[in-house]
Parts: C-alpha cells; structure tokens; sequence
C-alpha cells in the first residue's frame, strides 16, 4: 500500500483521537464541578431548574427548590454549579454591582420631579408661567400692516424662488 491511499485512514483515527480526548477533558471537569459542590451552592439541573444544594451524597444531591420542596436528584443530573451572585441574578433578581457608590438611574421620570426638600420650601420660590401670553398693542398703528412692508416680503420670495434652483433658474 502507498502512502497517500493510508493517508486518509491516518487523518480520520487522528480527528477521532482528538475528539474524544476532548470529550473525556470536558466530562473531567464536569464531575470535579459535581464533586465540589457544597451545602447552600445554587446549581442548575440538566431539565433547567434553579435550587440550592442542601446535601451532597455519594451518588445523589439533594436540592431545596423552595420552601418546603426538597428534591432528590443524581449527580449527574446537575448541569452547572452557579457562582452566588450568578445564582441571585437569576433566581432573585438581584443585581450585585461593583460600582455601588454610584448613582442610580431611575426606570421612569417621576423621581426626576420629585425633591426631598418639605412642600413649606417649595412655595417660598416664585412659579415660572410658560404660557404664552397676548402682546398687548401699544398703539393701533403697529398692528396694522403698512403698504411699505407688502412689497418687501414680495422681494424676499422672489429671492428665495430664485435662490432654490426651481425651474426659473434654469
């Protein structure tokens, strides 16, 4: 037999050597994750449950899902092994935030207008009217048009027609 006919058949054991060390590397870890698990752990199950680890035995965990549910299951059946905030992320909705000193962001604006000074403080500052209020005329003069600013707004639309390249432009 010639070299390149074995090639092929070398190629393929090397891929399957490969693949199941890899294999083997992953189940490894997976059963020192299992192994290491203590009482008060949160763990995920392969079916995606959450619970924390109440007893480890040799082949079984056993796991409180809630109160007053304990559940027995087989080691093999813990998925993942949930670091603590991890675990209160998801189960409790806890948020743990390195940065805590800083300031929060409220979800809706109603903080936005509230204040912590007493409602005696408020009324002590003047109210800021936006409302629009009528010009009240000085003489009647000023609302009448004047026959000299008819032709100036005439001009300025000539410019403006001129000036925006319509067909005039052309």
């Amino acid at each position: 037999m010639s070299l390149v006919t074995l090639l092929p058949f070398i190629v393929l054991i090397g891929a399957m050597f490969l693949m199941t060390r890899s294999a083997k590397k992953k189940q490894q870890q997976a059963a020192n994750m299992r192994n290491e698990m203590q009482p008060g752990t949160g763990v995920r199950t392969i079916g995606g449950m959450y619970a924390t680890v109440k007893e480890v035995n040799d082949d079984t965990v056993l796991l409180d899902a809630g109160p007053g549910v304990e559940l027995l299951f087989a080691k093999n059946a813990i998925g993942a092994v949930l670091s603590d905030d991890e675990y209160n992320r998801i189960v409790h909705g806890i948020e743990h935030d390195l940065k805590s000193d800083a300031d929060i962001v409220p979800d809706d604006a109603s903080s936005l207008t509230e204040t912590d000074a007493p409602a005696d403080d408020a009324s002590d500052d003047k109210s800021v009217d936006l409302g629009k209020k009528a010009a009240e005329p000085a003489d009647e003069k000023a609302d009448e048009p004047t026959a000299d600013a008819a032709p100036a707004e005439a001009k300025t639309d000539e410019q403006a027609k001129k000036s925006d390249g319509g067909s005039e432009a052309k």
